[in-house]
């Protein structure tokens, strides 16, 4: 399996769902995952399954050649960090390189071998380019009976490794370049997309939603693609008890705070609710690109002492984030499935979702809104904050409604899907 990050070092669902699917197929006796990671920092909880450190593969003594899926890759001189899911207008304002395909040496290490930072930063497509020169050396050196790429950044990896060894290919679509960046998705990253998805013996897609988009935008073929929904990891997001009455009532976003996540209409509707009931607290949290232009519209707006930004929640503090809100919102534009939405539910506070988010194709006790209706948004957000008993109601059945997803029960979809490619 190849993954470019594994909690905690994690920047949005991938990470999660990557951690829920290898935990829950390690209780398959018949199956045993070796997760290759640009870097392994020390602190994974990885006893369920092999952590793969690329940036200890040594490569020195091995012909590199970029052809094939590398030499497809685009070169951006980024001026900002860069992570999986941010939108990507700003890749137009830099240059490009191409890379022609002929043979030239990679830059290793004094022990042969290729440093990865871990992270989303300037070097990404470098990075991107040395893992596929990794893949290509595992799968010289390692057994194994199937390969499984998750998200764009690793399909040249997984595309490397069924070059050499001639196994079957799983390609694994969190999110698209079309939920990222609707209006100016970069070519590049979604001519690799379907590249990968045109390589791939199976496509797995976490919702119907993001099955449509690989179908209609993509051209895929349907009868290829597997839907696999995420569920949500139950430890440490147990439901909250009674909130303490004297404290004021609070309304939550969490996520990266970027276009296809929609904070700007979570704004707009904290303005309208506010101004019905003014003792309501809103909360932000995460980062992205447009943190510092919410902060600036929430102060043309008069809110900025009634919403807050704290930044990125760690894992370990999400149930306590949890136990103090009252409600959470999720109004993405595009959400291919939503994970937190799962995770606010778990931990007794209900949920607003957008119509436009996979998610809602398995929680019906939600209260759903377009994205853009943010006077809805701020009627659903005054809903649940007055009618108390509403409000319970509707997460209780949720709560129950989340049951019937389980990372076991995907996992065991997902052993389907290869032994049905090992046969």
């Amino acid at each position: 399996m190849f993954g470019w990050e594994f909690p905690p070092h994690i920047s949005g669902g991938l990470g999660t769902a990557c951690k829920g699917l290898t935990r829950a197929l390690a209780g398959f006796p018949e199956v045993e995952v070796t997760f290759v990671v640009p870097k392994v920092w020390g602190d994974e909880d990885s006893e369920h399954v092999q952590l793969f450190d690329a940036g200890k593969v040594k490569v020195l003594h091995r012909q590199i050649q970029f052809d094939d899926p590398a030499s497809k890759i685009e070169y951006y001189e980024l001026q900002s960090e860069l992570i999986p899911y941010l939108g990507t207008n700003e890749f137009y304002e830099l240059s490009s390189q191409i890379n022609n395909g002929t043979e030239r040496l990679a830059e290793v290490t004094d022990d042969g071998t290729f440093l990865f930072s871990g992270e989303y930063g300037h070097s990404l497509f470098q990075e991107i380019r040395n893992y596929a020169l990794v893949a290509e050396t595992l799968a010289r050196e390692l057994e194994f009976d199937v390969i499984h790429a998750h998200d764009w950044m690793t399909f040249p990896a997984g595309m490397a490794a069924k070059k050499i060894s001639g196994k079957p290919l799983v390609v694994h679509l969190h999110s698209t370049e079309f939920d990222r960046c609707p209006v100016y998705p970069n070519p590049a990253i979604q001519a690799l997309e379907k590249e990968g998805m045109l390589a791939a013996d199976a496509v797995i897609a976490v919702s119907n939603l993001t099955k449509n988009v690989l179908v209609d935008r993509y051209l895929i073929d349907p009868d290829k693609i597997t839907t696999i929904y995420n569920a949500v990891d139950s430890v440490g997001l147990q439901a909250r008890s009674t909130k303490d009455k004297s404290l004021p009532k609070t309304v939550i976003f969490m996520g990266r705070i970027t276009a296809q996540k929609g904070p700007g209409f979570f704004v707009e509707a904290a303005n309208l609710v506010l101004q019905r009931f003014p003792e309501v607290r809103f909360v932000m949290a995460g980062k992205g690109d447009l943190r510092e232009l919410m902060i600036g519209r929430a102060k043309e707006l008069g809110i900025l002492g009634r919403i807050t930004f704290p930044g990125f929640i760690p894992d370990s503090e999400v149930p306590e984030f949890f136990r103090h809100s009252n409600v959470f919102v999720m109004p993405s534009v595009s959400e291919p499935f939503g994970i937190v939405a799962l995770e606010a539910i778990q931990a007794g506070v209900p949920v607003i979702l957008s119509k436009q988010s996979g998610v809602s194709e398995v929680v019906q006790h939600a209260l759903k809104v377009d994205y853009w209706d943010v006077e809805a948004m701020a009627d659903a957000i005054c809903q649940l904050l007055t009618d108390q008993h509403f409000s319970k109601e509707l997460c209780h059945q949720a709560r129950k409604e989340i049951r019937q997803l389980s990372w076991e029960r995907s996992a065991k979809k997902l052993v389907g899907i290869y032994k049905n490619l090992c046969r």
